[in-house]
């Protein structure tokens, strides 16, 4: 079966992501059980633009295939089933994440945010939306504070969330698809699904359990200029 490889960056030390963070918690559960078939291209005391390392990981898996999962290290999995799940969800699609929209409207801010017809921003229609994400505090154990259920799982979409998403290596070392570095920690994701979508690869949701540790930060300086970025590249 094809390798899992985790790829994450993090301002942590190695030692420190082990027990310090999210992600690094949930993972130190499986590493033992899954032996070569789990693997994780870690990041540490990271200060690049994820593109930036996120591609170097999908360089490397050139002579090493592997199914690659890019995740935030603020993740708690709380999915048992996710090594089936991910394999599962790639016999599907090309690119998978946990939430998305399945459609794209001009100056879009996010997957799921769009500017209103009235001049307000807020989340696109239902019907457009899909997946799960819960949402938690940063504490050493998982816990939900809230749920946000966009809709339906398992369906094709045009956009999706950055917080996690899989694809085989082999598909995006043979397709030349790879993160825009100019998009250091915001709309990262949706360039890279721009591009998708420009070379015909199928992008889907799938329910996937996780709990996120961060609510987004729209609207901060360097969101805004990655804004600028975007609508620069794209026009809309």
């Amino acid at each position: 079966m094809t390798p899992i490889r985790f790829v994450c960056a993090t301002r942590l030390s190695a030692a420190e992501f082990e027990t310090g963070c999210a992600l690094g918690r949930s993972l130190a559960l499986y590493r033992s059980q899954f032996g070569a078939l789990f693997q994780t291209r870690l990041f540490a005391e990271n200060a690049e633009g994820l593109p930036t390392v996120y591609n170097r990981a999908i360089d490397e898996s050139d002579n090493h295939p592997a199914l690659l999962v890019f995740i935030h290290d603020d993740v708690w999995l709380t999915d048992l089933f996710w090594p089936s799940r991910f394999h599962e969800a790639l016999t599907q699609f090309d690119l998978v994440g946990v939430a998305g929209s399945r459609r794209r409207l001009p100056g879009q801010l996010s997957w799921g945010l769009v500017r209103k017809t009235e001049g307000s921003i807020g989340w696109d229609d239902r019907e457009y939306l899909s997946g799960c994400v819960a949402h938690g505090p940063r504490t050493e154990t998982p816990v939900i504070q809230s749920v946000g259920h966009f809709g339906p799982a398992r369906v094709e979409v045009k956009l999706l969330d950055g917080v996690l998403m899989l694809a085989h290596s082999q598909t995006l070392i043979q397709r030349g698809l790879r993160f825009d570095p100019r998009f250091d920690f915001h709309f990262y994701d949706l360039d890279l699904c721009r591009q998708a979508e420009q070379i015909g690869l199928r992008m889907g949701t799938w329910d996937l359990s996780l709990i996120h540790c961060s609510e987004g930060s729209f609207q901060d300086p360097r969101w805004l200029t990655a804004y600028q970025t975007y609508l620069q590249k794209w026009g809309t």
